[in-house]
């Protein structure tokens, strides 16, 4: 039983999908209110019982739950009774919170470097014209050595291609004020959605992530996303595309392994997958079918699983199916083409069982230990062991003041990178400008006196030195466009 995950019960079996065959992803879909959450929860305590770290989106915040022990209650006795679950005990599990926005758990950040021009144009809904300047600047950000850590090294080095458009046009392609500004106004949209808070230092080390405590079972790490998929949705899912990523970049090959690595959890998946370019989608396909070899599983949760693409679809190895309601053809369409996708050893199919599950029940196929997909089958769903339903707030800031990554990430790190690195250069030609103004003055005094006479200074000259002497005084403050290339922060 330590080797597998149990999902439920069926005609007095257990289903359940081995650790063998659990990097193969899987699908948790149903309509609002049919016992989703109930299945997340059961499937990231026994991920946790393998020893497998699971990572977690929690939309509704009902799955902080999975810290308390849970209680005793008529219809967890019901399900015992169904179900057979010799090693059933109520209990807490090892968890860490975290939180976009530091409210509820540890913060979460990454750079913009590691985010990567083609999810930082996803997530801004930039044009192929912008997208290309985005990827002109960290092209240049590279060749220069400027990091780009954060919000305000992203601007600062925006505003310098724009300076400097003239002189990078032949070796980086055209760039148009018109599109940095455009750019320019998309990153003010994000930072009011609080992306600041996003993008920064201390990053996210993907290791914190990949725990197990002292007994060897594996960390559950909770996303509290209420706040974020609702006020940010597109942020959410690219912070979710930049975990993944970061996963298959980091981690080494592993290949066929007992149990999974790592599992990941993605609720409200549709919020990934939509408007989303056909580039990056083809980008995040790949990723999906390869990420299986660093011993990750993806398992992705949404109500209508025709929200994922059938390009990924087809990788999912687990399926569980909980009810779908069918008021409207369109409805119905649904119905079949999930049905459809279940293996259902002859029969004539799954539609009307579909819609007729109750709550706690889900059609569920999962994959034998030879790849081989079980029949479908009408499973009612494990009860946790953990508490249905969110802890209190004073029992998570409990859990926070004792998390062994306390104090880790609360602090944020400003070092030097575009920002301070451009201001620096635009001090530098400041002065120089200010030093070649002043040797002027101090030349043209010299031939007054060795003329006798005075000598009225042209228009340009006044205008030179005045401008000059404006940089100076108004370093840090402002941007002077066109003069000297320099962009003054």
């Amino acid at each position: 039983m330590s080797e597998q995950v149990i999902v439920g019960g069926a005609d007095g079996r257990l289903v359940v999908q081995p650790g063998v065959m659990a990097n193969r992803h899987g699908l948790v879909s149903g309509a609002t209110g049919t016992g989703k959450t109930v299945t997340l929860q059961v499937l990231a305590e026994g991920f946790s019982r393998l020893g497998t770290p699971v990572f977690i989106t929690d939309i509704k915040g009902d799955l902080s739950g999975l810290a308390n022990p849970g209680a005793p209650h008529e219809e967890i006795d019901r399900r015992l009774g169904a179900i057979p679950l010799p090693e059933y005990r109520q209990r807490g599990y090892p968890v860490l919170f975290w939180d976009l926005f530091a409210e509820r758990g540890h913060p979460v950040r990454t750079t913009v470097s590691e985010m990567g021009p083609l999810l930082l144009s996803n997530l801004l809904q930039l044009n192929d014209t912008q997208t290309g300047i985005l990827y002109a600047a960290f092209a240049v950000a590279d060749d220069e050595g400027l990091l780009l850590l954060d919000l305000d090294d992203l601007r600062s080095m925006l505003r310098w291609l724009a300076e400097n458009a003239k002189a990078l046009r032949s070796e980086y392609g055209n760039i148009s004020a018109a599109s940095v500004g455009a750019i320019q106004r998309r990153l003010l949209v994000l930072e009011e959605q609080g992306a600041e808070r996003f993008f920064g230092e201390p990053a996210l080390a993907i290791g914190d992530l990949m725990q197990r405590d002292f007994s060897g079972n594996g960390v559950i790490s909770v996303l509290h996303a209420a706040r974020l998929s609702r006020e940010s949705p597109r942020l959410y899912a690219a912070f979710l595309m930049w975990l993944l990523s970061e996963l298959f970049e980091e981690l080494p090959e592993v290949g066929d392994r007992d149990r999974p690595e790592f599992v990941l959890f993605f609720d409200e998946a549709h919020l990934l997958f939509k408007g989303m370019p056909r580039t990056l989608l083809e980008k995040i396909e790949q990723v999906v079918r390869l990420v299986r070899s660093k011993g990750v599983g993806v398992y992705f949760v949404t109500q209508n699983p025709l929200d994922v693409p059938s390009s990924v679809l087809g990788q999912l190895g687990l399926k569980v199916q909980h009810a779908l309601r069918a008021f409207t053809p369109a409805d119905r369409k649904v119905v079949k083409a999930v049905a459809d996708g279940f293996p259902d050893g002859g029969s004539e199919g799954f539609e009307e069982t579909v819609t007729r599950l109750g709550l706690g029940e889900a059609l569920v196929s999962a994959l034998a230990e030879n790849g081989a997909p079980s029949d479908g089958a009408v499973t009612l769903i494990s009860p946790p062991e953990s508490q249905i339903g969110p802890i209190s707030s004073e029992r998570r800031a409990e859990i926070l003041a004792r998390s062994p990554l306390k104090g880790r990430y609360e602090t944020e790190i400003d070092r030097e990178s575009a920002y301070e690195m451009l201001a620096e250069r635009a001090k530098q030609a400041a002065e120089k400008a200010e030093a070649e103004a002043a040797r002027e003055d101090a030349a043209r005094e010299a031939r007054k006196r060795t003329t006798g006479g005075r000598q009225r200074q042209s228009v340009a000259e006044a205008m030179l030195k005045s401008a000059a002497r404006s940089v100076g005084s108004s370093l840090g403050r402002r941007l002077v466009r066109g003069l000297l290339g320099s962009l003054l922060k």
